[in-house]
């Protein structure tokens, strides 16, 4: 399943199983056209109408938080933290996702990770969030986790965090591109007690 999963920078990634899943699609140039589009929170380097339509089909289904589908257009469903909803056959879960020591992300503006089934495997996309304590209740095979810092966690929160859930493989995001550097990336892999995957960003 680790094959199926592409970087794309930033938050950005798409996962080519059954389904061509997007989560926050961001720059991109072009895209294969998307069955599911996963859009974390309202902010513009997370939900990108302009990058939506570059992959949006007639029949594409668009899963976001109630703050940010007033942004797009389409076949929007809304999910909130603890909802449950299964898309063309694929089961979608909707988790806390906020910054519990910082002013961007607040709980209230409901903002979400995802855990996405994709072949019996759950990849669990933590959002744009701190190392927070829902994190303790959630299993996930593979994890992708911000690690930049600033409007995230840093390396060493998000390996706590990772540390606390044990995913069998996290790849670090949310370096690169605004905040956060491959040292970063690299000190996750470190301090980390599972498995690390650092991907290059395919674009």
């Amino acid at each position: 399943m680790l094959e199926s999963i592409k970087w794309l920078g930033h938050a950005s990634f798409v996962i080519k199983a059954e389904k061509v899943i997007y989560i926050d699609p961001w720059k991109l140039k072009d895209g294969e056209p998307a069955d599911i589009i996963l859009i974390t929170h309202d902010h513009y380097d997370h939900c990108c109408p302009e990058d939506v339509q570059k992959i949006l089909k007639p029949d594409t289904v668009i899963v976001t938080t109630p703050n940010a589908a007033g942004k797009l257009k389409g076949n929007v469903k809304t999910m909130k933290p603890g909802d449950k909803l299964t898309v063309e056959g694929v089961p979608i879960e909707a988790v806390h996702a906020y910054n519990a020591r910082k002013q961007f992300h607040p709980k209230k503006e409901m903002g979400v990770g995802y855990i996405v089934t994709v072949g019996g495997t759950r990849i669990y996309h933590l959002g744009d969030t701190d190392f927070i304590p829902e994190m303790q209740n959630i299993k996930a095979d593979i994890a992708l986790v911000p690690v930049g810092g600033t409007y995230t966690m840093d390396a060493d929160e998000a390996a706590n965090a990772v540390n606390t859930f044990m995913p069998k493989v996290a790849i670090p995001m949310h370096w690169g591109e605004i905040v956060g550097s491959e040292k970063d990336a690299q000190r996750f892999k470190e301090l980390a007690r599972c498995e690390v995957k650092i991907l290059t960003p395919e674009k």
